[in-house]
Order: structure tokens, then sequence, then C-alpha cells
């Protein structure tokens, strides 16, 4: 039997634009949370108070990144394994178990398994993916902020015919993950 078990789920690794964000989390068992499931199936209100609902009562999470920047340089899948061994490097304690939404399970000294649709089957997982989800989404209201023009709110970074619209006008900013056929694309036209 696990005491401590982590979930952890990756948001963004879709998106042409912003860092790949994933989370860790290690639920109390006598707290727990009710609603939690795949962060996609949940309304962004619902989604908001399941996140700080999971941040208090949690009893260990963390949130792990990488840069477009090492997207770029390492490549989508291999960012987001990095951004995984980083959400749960960050836990305060050393979890007996992980549970990773997905079919593969980074190259890490933890004691692991891969889930595939995990963040239906498993709370912990369920809380990595709404976390995660809420960090990312609230990075792309923060880009909106400093670039209206782009409407990050609205598309959140996805590769949208708008989003395309808005980079062919507006040009491609630092934030964007260069090596994504899109925006490489766009890049060699100018």
């Amino acid at each position: 039997m696990h005491n401590l078990i982590a979930g952890v789920d990756e948001v963004g690794r879709g998106p042409l634009v912003g860092d790949v964000v994933t989370a860790a989390v290690i639920l109390d068992p006598a707290n727990p949370i009710e609603g939690l499931t795949d962060s996609k199936k949940l309304s962004e209100k619902k989604r908001t108070a399941l996140a700080a609902e999971i941040k208090e009562k949690a009893l260990y999470w963390h949130i792990g990144r990488a840069s477009p920047e090492e997207i770029d340089e390492l490549n989508i899948l291999h960012a987001t394994m990095l951004a995984m061994t980083r959400a749960v490097d960050g836990l305060a304690v050393t979890p007996d178990f992980v549970r990773v939404d997905g079919n593969r399970v980074p190259q890490w000294r933890y004691n692991a398994e891969a889930v595939v649709k995990g963040d239906s089957l498993h709370a912990e997982i369920s809380a990595a993916s709404i976390i995660a989800k809420v960090e990312r989404d609230s990075d792309m209201l923060t880009l909106h902020e400093a670039y209206p023009q782009y409407n990050f709110a609205g598309h959140k970074g996805y590769p949208t015919k708008a989003h395309f619209e808005a980079i062919a006008e507006f040009g491609v900013l630092d934030c964007y993950r260069k090596s994504f056929k899109p925006v490489k694309a766009l890049l060699e036209e100018k």
C-alpha cells in the first residue's frame, strides 16, 4: 500500500505560445475534494474554484514548467517530461508513488506508472490537471493584458484561425515556440 501518492498532469502541449505547465499533487485522504475530474470537462468557473480548494486541502502540490526556449531546444515531449520532473522534485516530500497522466513516465528516480485517461480515473491526477490548467490559463490572461491584439484570453495560445491571423498581422513574439511548424513557417516568410 502506498502512503503518499502524487498525481501528475500537464497542460499546454499543443499551443504555439508560452510554457508547458505541469502540476504534482498529493491529496489528503482525510480531507476529500468533491467534483475532481479531467480539467477539460469542467467550466472555467468550476475549475478556478476547485484549484483554490485543491491548493488549500492537498497535503502537497507544486507547479513545474518548461519555457518556450526549452521546448524549442528539447522538443515538446522532452520539455513536458522535464516540467513533470520539476513538479515532483518541487514537492516538499518525496512521494512513495507517482501516477502520471498519459502513456509514458519521465526517466526519474520515482516509483511511477503512466495511466491513460488518468485525469478521469484518479483523483490526484485530476487535481494536478485542474491546477495546471488554471495556472496556464492565468499565464495566457497575463499575456493578453500585455498584448491584447493577439486575444490570448480567447484562444489560450492554441492554433486557431483568429490566432494565425493575429500572428500574421502583428508578428511572432519572444514567448512563441519557434520550433512549432506554423510559427517556424511565419518566421521563414519574414
